[in-house]
């Protein structure tokens, strides 16, 4: 073989994919105590009508936020996790107007709620809320600002702390932990766990999103909790020393959480955490990570029909939330949105789409059969991802009645239209 033909084959070598070494994927990560000073401020626990905005009486345990600032050549991503019952959108615009220094945008922060029902009303820091119902919470522009300007410095803080990081994910069935509260036999119970390590090994973060409602703490409870959720991530890092443990919901519209056990409901979501911690910390142990995985991120506008007045709407939680066929219509012109987000983040084998509301499991699912199908080794829904707008239903559910279809404002064709629009933003993702 002469020394040109041997010279153009070495070139193509070098050219082909798989001879181009991934650039390092670096990682940042930060923690905010998001829990106000419940003597200093009114603080109205979400979830529950029946509360009637009543200031919380204590604290029983922290609310926090956690951040992991993700970047890989010119992506940078900020991942943002809450023990919050959702995030409204004016929540996401104040904390983005403080986080200017580090480049992070509406395009690149992906902002996520547990949907934990004793921590900080989301109405209570939304400013389309000026309506001054106690059933759905009265706007408060003093925890709007104090909840943002602690999310916003961790962003700034964790932007200040890169470093080398190894990736690697896990997903297993995990049954008796959730269940279907509509009777239906479909549960997305598969555990995906996702671990961070440093350069040398040494597990960083462990990423959990496992799916069902943090409603062990009914309305009756009136101290500040992350719910079972706190527990889980508490649990996984006592026993983890060194570990940030960050928990996303999935498609939990219809679940329930299922298998804690305890004469009181903190006692209940003790159990219920401390079940899935062991579950989360026996599947990370399984993740193989590795260097300089492939980081992407994008944000897509996620088109919504028009709004309606749920049939259901006066049968269930129109009581519970002082709503009447006289005022409903304004009510959700003014505090739903006409489009929405639609994030999908994959970072190596996991794909996770985020949806900005309450998701049925069945529609989870279907999307994330689709991705998985187009490449994604382990697709993930990320639920009440970026902004509350309602409740996500297949169109038969729409019509059966109930609490959820109640509390779905944008008729039957919701869920079929938002999952097309996932399904070709994640198989898009999934594909490269």
């Amino acid at each position: 073989m002469s020394h040109a033909i041997c010279l153009f084959a070495a070139v193509l070598f070098l050219l082909t994919p798989a001879a181009f070494a991934a650039e390092p994927l670096l990682a940042g990560m930060a923690v905010a105590n998001i829990t106000p000073d419940t003597e200093k401020f009114h603080v109205p626990l979400g979830g529950y009508g029946e509360r009637q905005n009543a200031a919380a009486t204590g604290v029983h345990d922290y609310a926090m936020a956690k951040v992991l600032m993700l970047k890989q050549g010119d992506t940078k991503v900020a991942l943002v996790t809450s023990d919050l019952l959702g995030i409204p959108r004016s929540l996401r615009d104040e904390v983005l107007s403080r986080i200017k220094e580090t480049g992070i945008t509406s395009d690149t922060l992906m902002f996520t709620a547990s949907h934990c029902h004793s921590s900080t009303e989301m109405n209570a820091m939304n400013r389309n809320n000026v309506f001054d119902n106690k059933a759905i919470g009265v706007f408060d522009e003093t925890l709007l600002d104090f909840t943002a300007d602690q999310i916003a410095g961790a962003i700034i803080a964790a932007d200040k702390a890169y470093q080398p990081v190894r990736v690697g994910t896990a997903s297993a069935k995990v049954e008796g932990l959730n269940r279907n509260r509509r009777n239906d036999p479909i549960v997305d119970d598969e555990l995906t766990v996702t671990r961070f390590d440093s350069a040398a090994g040494k597990p960083l973060i462990v990423f959990v999103n496992w799916t069902a409602h943090p409603t062990m703490e009914g309305p009756e409870v009136m101290q500040v909790s992350a719910g079972w959720p706190g527990y889980l991530q508490r649990n996984v890092e006592a026993f983890m020393p060194g570990v940030l443990c960050m928990y996303t919901n999935g498609a939990e519209g219809d679940i329930a959480p299922a298998g804690g056990n305890g004469p009181s409901a903190f006692a209940r979501s003790e159990d219920m955490g401390r079940k899935l911690s062991i579950k989360v910390m026996e599947l990370a142990k399984t993740v193989e990570t590795k260097e300089n995985v492939a980081l992407d991120f994008k944000m897509h506008e996620l088109k919504l029909p028009g709004l309606v007045t749920p049939p259901s709407l006066l049968d269930s939680a129109g009581p519970e939330y002082g709503l009447t066929p006289e005022n409903v219509m304004t009510f959700l012109e003014k505090m739903n949105p006409k489009t929405s987000y639609l994030g999908v983040l994959r970072i190596g084998g996991l794909v996770a789409i985020g949806i900005p509301g309450e998701m049925f499991s069945s529609l989870g699912l279907e999307i994330k059969d689709a991705v998985r199908k187009a490449g994604a080794e382990h697709p993930v829904i990320l639920g009440l991802a970026n902004e509350w707008i309602s409740y996500i239903l297949p169109p038969e559910e729409f019509h059966q009645g109930g609490y959820e279809p109640g509390v779905s404002f944008y008729g039957e064709q919701l869920g079929p239209e938002i999952v097309a629009q996932a399904i070709e933003a994640g198989k898009a993702m999934a594909g490269k």
